[in-house]
């Protein structure tokens, strides 16, 4: 990591432990918008992942449906929970 990529993402983990406990939590979007600006800086570099999260933020306004947004390139995933019926838990599995 570069050191202008490096300054920048702390400057976000500064915002996310500082500054973010203080606001109410509103994103409309999974991952929040500091989460995706660190991702972006990471995967797009610190000019172009500094574009892509001022352009998500400015995305982040009360007539958008939010929804699950990754940056471009990212390998980032949505945890997906596993499905009630595929959980056997011990009294199915004595059951069966």
């Amino acid at each position: 990591m570069n050191p202008l990529s490096w300054l920048l993402t702390k400057f976000v983990r500064f915002y996310q432990l500082v500054i973010s406990p203080l606001t109410p939590p509103t994103c409309k979007y999974y991952p929040s918008c500091s989460a995706y600006a660190i991702e972006a800086i990471r995967v797009n570099g610190a000019i172009r992942g500094t574009g892509q999260a001022i352009w998500r933020v400015l995305r982040c306004n009360p007539w958008s449906d939010g929804g699950v947004d990754f940056p471009p390139n990212s390998d980032m995933e949505v945890p997906i929970p596993p499905d009630p019926e595929d959980l056997n838990t011990p009294e199915e599995i004595k059951a069966s």
